[in-house]
């Protein structure tokens, strides 16, 4: 039994990191793009994510061109780190957090001023937990003590 309860708790570790990941990466966008996509009920491109973009912070073309070829770049290094076989989960959801931070870095590049006071989808990753919130970590130890 103790075998299975390892195996277990291995496969809840790596679902709830997946799950994690899946957060900080989706949620900007998502806040960003929900109402436009609520009603279509269909996953955002990367030209409905660009649409969404230029409306909101009123991109001008050379803009939305620049968004597009950085949103291009950033979808390829995407798949590149989940097919690579060889970094672990913690080193995946790191590299992930590391590339969302380049992109939102290099959209900010090609934005005015005025541009960049409205565009800030890190700000989820800013706001603390509640004092008596527990973390995924601290659910972790109680599920798997050692």
């Amino acid at each position: 039994m103790p075998s299975y309860n390892k195996t277990f708790a291995a496969k809840l570790r790596s679902c709830s990191l997946r799950a994690l990941l899946c957060l900080a990466l989706v949620v900007p966008v998502l806040l960003l793009s929900a109402p436009a996509f609520a009603q279509r009920g269909h996953r955002p491109t990367i030209d409905d994510r660009v649409k969404v973009l230029a409306r909101s912070l009123e991109l001008n073309e050379a803009q939305k061109v620049a968004v597009k070829k950085i949103l291009e770049q950033r979808q390829q290094e995407t798949l590149r780190i989940r097919l690579d076989s060889s970094i672990s989960g913690g080193t995946r959801i790191e590299r992930f957090r590391a590339l969302q931070d380049h992109t939102v870095e290099q959209i900010r590049a090609v934005l005015n001023d005025e541009q960049k006071k409205k565009y800030d989808p890190l700000a989820v990753r800013r706001v603390g937990p509640a004092p008596d919130q527990k973390s995924v970590e601290d659910w972790l130890k109680v599920t798997n003590p050692k």
